[in-house]
């Protein structure tokens, strides 16, 4: 009832407030395919070619005195062999008010924290969708009341989220899943409020000369599932326990160096843990006299959460990685990185490269592959999972 209310709400404001302002419908439909270079890990999952088709329908409007605006992100993928990786989502329906010195939100918004590259420990509002990819920046739209104020003193972010998103994850004839299939239709939740549990989180950002900081506060129900087996053993139940968790984020900036940190500390009924990601970033500027610029990253992460929380597979790892960017017209891109775990030499290995034709359709490029994963490992259920993906979307 509370996510019908919100979405009425949200609604009702942009219905009352739309007479007048300008409309904008836009965004993209397109196509990828998955090409696995190893054959499955387990029975029911499918080799070779995956491929889906994608929508994500945009409409935005503002009104002439630019204070009140609304925004509709819908997205939707229709999957060749995964039957959980065909879904449809709310990414964002949230009307929106700018004041003198503040602003809000109403609705299901997306909001994204964090400064480093290989690991965003602190961005902890909305949920992973995790049936679109392992990197786990795609999220789900968070339904919510957002109200943040501006001072001299820096930015005061307030949130109050209603409901709860449940992680999705890859279905037993997907790739990319855990030994077992994860029954999403039976999660569990330590609150007897379940998915109507309200969540509180509270953020300051602010910058001291070069120095930008982001210190955070959430307090409700843990974006991480814990994977339960099933009395039967045939399948992994998610449970979602209640946390606190303050989250640091601090970068430096000085001339083309960026020094980055993120860290947190979690309190659940089962654990107390801390972790942090820290590193930089040195950007060569116009190489080889060209307008190309090409930057170095290292990032070093540590977790230390022990076995009563949901497994991580960066807990002593070491990131290195490059990104070149040639600053032409299609606005080529290219990143490139590798982790690797210290203790047992499990390494991902990731390559994404983009690059537009014309105003309208844009081409994405991604390699993935997972090497030294033994048994027992975090990403052993992955070992044969390798792939690359090529995808093309055309903008309207």
């Amino acid at each position: 009832m509370k996510l019908k209310a919100l979405i009425a709400s949200a609604l009702i404001l942009v219905t009352g407030a739309a007479s007048a302002g300008d409309w904008e419908f836009t965004g993209f439909v397109g196509a990828d395919g998955r090409a696995f270079l190893q054959d499955h890990r387990y029975p029911e999952q499918e080799s070779g070619l995956n491929m889906s088709l994608i929508a994500q329908p945009e409409l935005y409007w503002q009104d002439v005195s630019g204070d009140h605006r609304f925004a509709f992100v819908g997205f939707g993928r229709l999957d060749s062999e995964d039957d959980e990786r065909t879904h449809a989502d709310i990414r964002e329906l949230f009307w929106g008010y700018s004041g003198d010195g503040w602003d809000t939100v109403i609705g299901f918004n997306r909001v994204f924290w964090g400064v480093t590259e290989s690991q965003h420990l602190v961005d902890v509002i909305n949920q992973t969708d995790l049936v679109e990819d392992i990197d786990q920046e795609d999220k789900l739209g968070q339904p919510m009341v957002n109200v943040n104020l501006d001072s001299d003193f820096g930015r005061f972010e307030f949130f109050v989220m209603p409901y709860f998103r449940e992680r999705t994850f890859p279905g037993v004839d997907g790739r990319l899943r855990p030994p077992l299939p994860v029954d999403t239709d039976n999660a569990q939740y330590e609150s007897s409020d379940e998915q109507n549990h309200t969540d509180f989180s509270l953020r300051y950002s602010h910058y001291f000369g070069d120095v930008d900081i982001g210190l955070s506060v959430f307090d409700g129900t843990s974006r991480e599932p814990l994977l339960l087996l099933a009395p039967e053993g045939d399948r992994l139940i998610p449970f979602y326990q209640q946390m606190t968790q303050a989250g640091l984020d601090l970068q430096y900036t000085t001339d083309a160096w960026l020094w980055k940190l993120e860290a947190i500390h979690r309190d659940t009924s089962t654990d107390d843990f801390f972790a942090t990601v820290a590193g930089f970033e040195y950007t060569k500027f116009g190489i080889g006299g060209s307008a190309a610029d090409l930057g170095f990253l290292l990032e070093y992460l540590y977790d230390g959460r022990g076995e009563q929380s949901p497994p991580t597979s960066f807990d002593n790892d070491i990131f290195l990685g490059t990104r070149l960017a040639l600053n032409d017209a299609e606005d080529t891109s290219v990143l490139a990185g590798v982790a690797v775990d210290l203790d047992t030499q499990e390494t991902f290995f990731n390559i994404e490269a983009e690059r537009r034709f014309g105003d309208q359709l844009s081409a994405s490029l991604r390699v993935r592959a997972f090497t030294n994963a033994e048994e027992g490992d975090v990403f052993y259920a992955f070992s044969r999972d390798d792939y690359i993906q090529l995808r093309l979307d055309w903008y309207y």
